[in-house]
């Protein structure tokens, strides 16, 4: 199961010692769970972002696993090595882990499909790039399918009010 990892992060945090091992990608900005797969998997996990890797009887999906020695000099390495006890993810932790993180990460899902703000095409899993603000109040949402959302040029008083908050709530990365 693959999260972008600033969504990880915190995942991490609320799983405390209840995740398995985790390969951390830090040239995608990916973080992936090792999780059974099987027939008490369900199917319908639709959250913004995380993929269940080969979900789909003829999807593939190639997973570069780092030697076991790789730490984070590498860009590629274990987050949270291989060990005893430390294999699989109960799933049954890590999906409501995940769904907090999100909601925390990038806030509350918005409602039904949203433009994306440079493909102009529908997402099903629109992130919210910008808010616009007119006076005091706030107006349109800018939203950005998850390809293009890296691409958004940033509002830095956004970007420092974020900071901000990471700061507050004890975050920093």
């Amino acid at each position: 199961m693959s999260a972008p990892t600033s969504v990880a992060d915190r995942a991490l945090e609320l799983l405390g010692d209840q995740s398995g091992a985790v390969i951390q990608d830090d040239t995608y900005g990916k973080t992936y769970w090792l999780i059974a797969i099987g027939t008490d998997t369900p199917r319908g996990w639709r959250m913004r972002q995380v993929r269940v890797l080969t979900e789909l009887a003829d999807e593939g999906t190639l997973l570069g696993v780092p030697p076991a020695s790789w730490g984070p000099e590498h860009r590629t390495y274990w987050r949270i090595p291989l060990g005893p006890g430390q294999y699989l993810t109960d799933t049954h932790h890590l999906v409501p882990a995940l769904r907090q993180a999100l909601d925390a990460v990038l806030g509350p899902e918005p409602d039904g499909r949203q433009l994306c703000y440079r493909c102009q095409l529908p997402t099903d899993e629109p992130v919210p790039v910008s808010i616009e603000h007119s006076g005091s109040v706030a107006s349109a949402a800018v939203y950005a399918c998850p390809t293009h959302a890296r691409d958004y040029p940033r509002d830095s008083v956004a970007q420092a009010a974020a900071m901000r908050r990471a700061l507050d709530r004890g975050r920093t990365r």
